[in-house]
């Protein structure tokens, strides 16, 4: 009764169990009853066994008896996802989304605008920068007078018709004369008393001091010799001009400006056209000029035509300086403006028309020719005065003569920057 069956193994003979008086140990008996199960590949994170559990074999353990509680779904951080519990499941927990960082985002976006604009404004001044024709040379210019406070630009229209096609001197009556004559100039001073714009009539008489020649170089005795102003511009050019505007007034000009027929108007037309405001209907059949009176838009052809016109005004080229001065004062107003700054479609062309005829000295710089052009606005909205140079009413071979005491008193105050109380003509 007590020898070990052989042979036992899977069903036959007797099953011991632990009444049985087998030498056999007890460990060495089968349980079927308790299931053990291979672990998972990663081990789940210890949980602290709550009050009243326990672990019978360490985590890989099962029992293989429901407790009652329910686990939701696989391991918080392992293979089966978002929650503590059995594996496979899902325990509803969700990855919360980072929050969108909105100041980084406009940080970024004012930075890049920033640079394009920067781009932008770098590549707009060099390429108007090389459209300027720095011709004039005042280091030319002999025996100058002493500089002054403020900045003074001689401003030159010319009757040049440089590029123009006979179907644009036939358009714009401007004839096909040979060379180029001054139509109109004025001196803009700016400062800190405002900018004060005083014309100069091409019929003044004046005195043609000594000079070098542009071209020649060769030096030219004044022998007190008086002509026309314009007269000047015809006989060598605009450095004779500005010496003899700087002779004749005591006024050191900082910088030369000159425009002619074709680009004044391509200006007008490329910005739209020009609001005046006409007192009084004229016509002159030699400048073109045909207009009714009251508030109209000119183009270019008729911007012209308005700023040429003489022989229809009882003052002559006193009444046509003066149209002049308002024109170009309207001009700058209208063009400055955000409609045409902020509009590449208005900006580029107006620069490109504008600085396609421009001639300047070599000293000029954009900024300079910048703040001319806001002097030139300012004195339109009643920050400055606009003049014709002062006159004794009479006359020298035809020529408008100026009255010197006067003139000398108004370069005092412009070379002194002070407030102008000389009245013009």
């Amino acid at each position: 009764m007590s020898d070990w069956p052989e042979g036992r193994n899977g069903g036959q003979g007797e099953r011991y169990g632990r009444g049985s008086a087998s030498p056999r140990p007890e460990s060495a008996r089968a349980m079927p009853h308790v299931r053990r199960r291979p672990a998972p590949p990663q081990s789940p994170p210890h949980i602290p066994p709550q009050q009243g559990q326990g672990y019978e074999d360490g985590p890989g353990y099962d029992s293989g008896y429901n407790t009652g509680q329910v686990y939701g779904g696989g391991q918080r951080g392992g293979p089966g996802g978002g929650g503590y519990g059995g594996r496979g499941g899902d325990s509803g927990y969700v990855q919360p989304r980072a929050a969108t960082n909105w100041g980084r985002r406009i940080k970024v976006g004012v930075l890049t605008l920033v640079v394009v604009v920067l781009a932008v404004s770098v590549g707009t001044y060099f390429w108007a920068d090389g459209k300027l024709k720095r011709e004039v040379d005042l280091s030319k210019v002999i025996e100058r007078p002493s500089e002054g406070d403020g900045t003074n630009y001689l401003v030159v229209g010319s009757d040049s018709r440089e590029g123009m096609t006979a179907e644009d001197k036939k358009k714009l009556h401007t004839g096909s004369a040979e060379g180029k004559r001054t139509d109109s100039m004025m001196i803009l001073h700016d400062g800190s008393n405002g900018p004060t714009l005083i014309s100069l009539p091409r019929d003044s008489n004046v005195e043609i001091p000594s000079f070098v020649g542009s071209e020649s170089g060769k030096k030219f005795e004044g022998t007190g010799r008086t002509t026309k102003l314009n007269a000047a511009y015809a006989e060598d050019g605009p450095e004779l001009l500005v010496r003899t505007v700087e002779f004749n007034t005591g006024l050191r000009i900082d910088h030369y400006v000159e425009i002619g027929f074709g680009g004044f108007a391509n200006i007008v037309d490329a910005i739209g056209g020009v609001e005046m405001d006409i007192p009084k209907a004229f016509k002159d059949k030699n400048s073109g000029a045909d207009f009714q009176a009251g508030r109209q838009t000119l183009n270019g052809e008729q911007s012209l035509a308005f700023v040429r016109t003489r022989y229809a005004f009882a003052g002559s080229d006193l009444d046509r300086t003066k149209n002049q001065q308002k024109f170009l004062a309207a001009l700058a107003s209208q063009t400055a403006t955000p409609s045409t700054i902020l509009n590449p479609f208005k900006l580029y062309p107006t620069m490109g028309a504008g600085l396609d005829t421009l001639v300047v000295d070599k000293d000029m710089s954009l900024w300079s020719l910048g703040n001319m052009f806001f002097a030139m606005k300012g004195v339109t909205g009643g920050e400055g005065t606009s003049m014709n140079i002062p006159l004794t009413g009479g006359s020298v071979n035809g020529n408008l003569v100026w009255d010197k005491d006067k003139v000398k008193q108004l370069v005092e105050q412009l070379k002194n920057d002070e407030k102008v109380t000389v009245e013009g003509s």
